[in-house]
């Protein structure tokens, strides 16, 4: 099964956009619980995965037909 290189980088940036998403909610699920260390933690969690979708270069256009 062959799957070319963009199918792939776009399921790791949704892969990756879905992980930012469970760090911020797990973050202030965890705050709102008084749990701060797991809290901190998931906060800069959130905090990494937004700098590295932000560094990422953008997608290259498809081709039309």
């Amino acid at each position: 099964m062959a799957v070319n290189r963009d199918t792939l980088e776009k399921l790791g940036r949704f892969l990756l956009r879905g992980l930012r998403i469970g760090a911020s909610t797990v973050a202030v699920v965890e705050l709102l619980r008084n749990d701060w260390t797991t809290g901190i933690s998931a906060g800069v969690a959130w905090l990494v995965l937004l700098q590295v979708e932000r560094r990422l270069p953008p997608l290259s256009p498809e081709p039309e037909d």
